[in-house]
C-alpha cells in the first residue's frame, strides 16, 4: 500500500539532522508542526496551537530530553485522567456524574539492601507476616 507523500516520514533522516544540525532540526520540526496545524479546521487550529504551546513550554522547562519526554507523557495522561479529561467526558456521555472516587493505592515500603548483599540479586519486602 502506497503512502501519500504528505505522510512519508523518514525517521533516520530526522535522527541524522538532529545529531548533525540541532538548529536545523528544530526549524524543520516547527515547520512540520505549523504545516499540520494549518491543515486542521479553523476551530481545531486554535486548540492545536494551544496544545503545541503547552508542549513547547514543557520542553523548555525540562532539564534534559528524558525529562522533556516524561513531562509531555504526564501532560498526555492528565488530559485523559485529569479533571475534565477524556475519562470524565466519557463517563458523563454515559449519563453518569460525577466520576466515582478512586480507591487509595497501596503504598509499598522499599527497604535498603544490606551492604553485604550482592547487587545482582533483587530483594523485595515480604508481603506476608
Amino acid at each position: 500500500m502506497d503512502q501519500p507523500s504528505d505522510s512519508a516520514f523518514d525517521f533516520e533522516e530526522w535522527v541524522l539532522l538532529a545529531k548533525t544540525d540541532p538548529q536545523a532540526f528544530e526549524a524543520k520540526r516547527a515547520e512540520e508542526i505549523a504545516r499540520l496545524i494549518a491543515k486542521a479546521s479553523p476551530h481545531s487550529q486554535s486548540r492545536l496551537h494551544g496544545l503545541q504551546w503547552k508542549i513547547d513550554m514543557e520542553r523548555q522547562r525540562a532539564s534534559n530530553p528524558l525529562s522533556s519526554c516524561m513531562r509531555i507523557f504526564n501532560l498526555m495522561w492528565d488530559s485523559v485522567y485529569g479533571e475534565r479529561g477524556l475519562l470524565e467526558a466519557l463517563y458523563r456521555l454515559e449519563g453518569h456524574s460525577p466520576l466515582p472516587e478512586r480507591p487509595p493505592a497501596d503504598v509499598l515500603e522499599l527497604r535498603r539492601r544490606h551492604p553485604d548483599q550482592q547487587h545482582s540479586k533483587l530483594s523485595y519486602p515480604s508481603t506476608h507476616p
